[in-house]
C-alpha cells in the first residue's frame, strides 16, 4: 500500500528519495552533517543572523549582519531597541536617551542622569574595551564567536527528518532528540545552517545571506560621542 509521509513541512511520496537532487548531506550521519555545516559556515565571511537569544534570564531579539572584522544591526531587550556597530576592535552603541537613563547592569547606563543621557541619545557612543558594556555587547557582532557557540547541539546527535526553511529543503539534526537543540541544514548548495532552536528554550535563530557582501564603516565624527576610558557609571 502506498503511504504519504509528512516530515515537518515536507511531503514525501511513495518510493521518492527525499535526498534526490540535493547536496547529499541528508544521507550522512548527524555527526558528519554537523561537521560539514560548521565547515560551510566558516568558509564564507558574512552572514545575517536574526531571532532571539535568552541569556542570564534576559531575552535579546537580534537582527545582525556579521563579517570577519565587524558587524552591524539591532538588538532589542526589555522593550528597548539599540543599534550595535563594530568596526575592527572599536564598538559603538546607538540608542535613545531612555536607554542610557534606564539601562541596568552595565557601566554604560547614565544612571538616571538625564543630562548625560541626552548627550548620548541618538549618537554613536564609543565603548571603551575595558568597559563592561564592551564584553556584553561586542559578542553580538563577532561572527566566529557566535557561530562557534551557537552551532553546537548538546547530547547525543540524531536526525529528525526532512523539512523546509523559507522555501529551502533542509535536513534537521538534533541533540538528545531535541532537548539539546535542533539545527536545520540546507540541502541545496552548500550545507549552511538555516535555523537553530537552542537547547532549553534559549532562543531560536535564523541564518541567511551567507556570503553576501556588505561593509561596516565608522560613523561620522559629528555623530559620535567619546567618553574616554569609561562610560558614565550607573
Amino acid at each position: 500500500m502506498c503511504v504519504l509521509v509528512v516530515t515537518g513541512t515536507a511531503l514525501t511520496g511513495c518510493g521518492e528519495d527525499p535526498d534526490a537532487g540535493t547536496n547529499g548531506v541528508g544521507r550522512l550521519t548527524p555527526e558528519k552533517i554537523q561537521s560539514q555545516t560548521r565547515t560551510a559556515a566558516g568558509s564564507v565571511a558574512t552572514v545575517r543572523l536574526s531571532g532571539t537569544v535568552v541569556t542570564s534570564g534576559r531575552t535579546y531579539t537580534l537582527d545582525m549582519r556579521l563579517k570577519e572584522g565587524g558587524g552591524t544591526g539591532s538588538v532589542t531587550s526589555q522593550g528597548t531597541t539599540f543599534h550595535v556597530l563594530r568596526v575592527g576592535d572599536q564598538l559603538y552603541l546607538k540608542a535613545g536617551a531612555a536607554f542610557w537613563t534606564h539601562a541596568k547592569g552595565t557601566s554604560g547606563a547614565a544612571g538616571g542622569d538625564s543630562a548625560a543621557a541626552d548627550k548620548l541619545g541618538g549618537k554613536y557612543v564609543k565603548v571603551p574595551q575595558g568597559d563592561p558594556a564592551y564584553k556584553k555587547f561586542s559578542g553580538f557582532t563577532d561572527k566566529s564567536l557566535l557561530l562557534d557557540g551557537l552551532l553546537t547541539l548538546h547530547g547525543t546527535l540524531g536526525k529528525d527528518g526532512h523539512h523546509e526553511q523559507s522555501g529551502v529543503r533542509t535536513i534537521r539534526i538534533t541533540g538528545d532528540k531535541g532537548s539539546g537543540g535542533t539545527l536545520d541544514v540546507s540541502l541545496e548548495g552548500k550545507p549552511y545552517p538555516l535555523r537553530l532552536a537552542r537547547a532549553g528554550g534559549a532562543g531560536t535563530l535564523r541564518f541567511s545571506d551567507w556570503g553576501k557582501s556588505f561593509t561596516v564603516t565608522r560613523p561620522a565624527k559629528d555623530d559620535t560621542v567619546d567618553y574616554g576610558a569609561q562610560l558614565p557609571a550607573s
